[in-house]
């Protein structure tokens, strides 16, 4: 009984985590989201460089995305304490990704932020555009959002 409390606790930390995240961008400027918009296509090229595509997240078994959510926090906790913050931000919508594989009470703010980072301006395809230049990586698979998060 008390492991379900806790687990209930932690799903309910999560998706307010989500929500705090879909607020925040609902609120932001639009360089803000630009960033993020930014930062989340940067990750999907640098993951689809190495043989991942992260838009394919939503038909990961469970397992799977639990376990790259785990290395995405451990990287993005990295970033952060490089004060690579942009960057972290960018990484964290993926791992909000990943986590609503498994918990679909997640979903809801998920789409949320899918929403402003599809709908953010053209700067934040310029400004990925530079940050996979800088990195030496091939051009992304440009802005999408992964099936059943975004504007479908």
């Amino acid at each position: 009984m008390f492991s379900d409390w806790k687990q209930e606790k932690t799903i309910a930390a999560l998706v307010d985590e989500a929500q705090a995240l879909a607020d925040k961008l609902d609120g932001a400027k639009p360089h803000i989201v630009d960033s993020h918009a930014a930062a989340v296509q940067f990750w999907a090229a640098r993951y689809l460089a190495d043989g991942q595509d992260l838009h394919d997240l939503p038909t990961w078994k469970p397992q799977a995305a639990t376990r790259f959510a785990a290395a995405l926090q451990v990287r993005i906790a990295a970033l952060r304490k490089a004060r690579a913050y942009d960057s972290s931000d960018g990484l964290a919508i993926w791992l909000h990704t990943a986590r609503a594989v498994s918990e679909p009470r997640i979903v809801p703010p998920l789409r949320q932020i899918w929403q402003h980072v599809m709908e953010a301006g053209s700067n934040a395809d310029i400004m990925a555009e530079d940050l996979l230049q800088e990195e030496g990586l091939p051009p992304g698979p440009g802005r999408r959002a992964p099936v059943g998060f975004g504007l479908d």
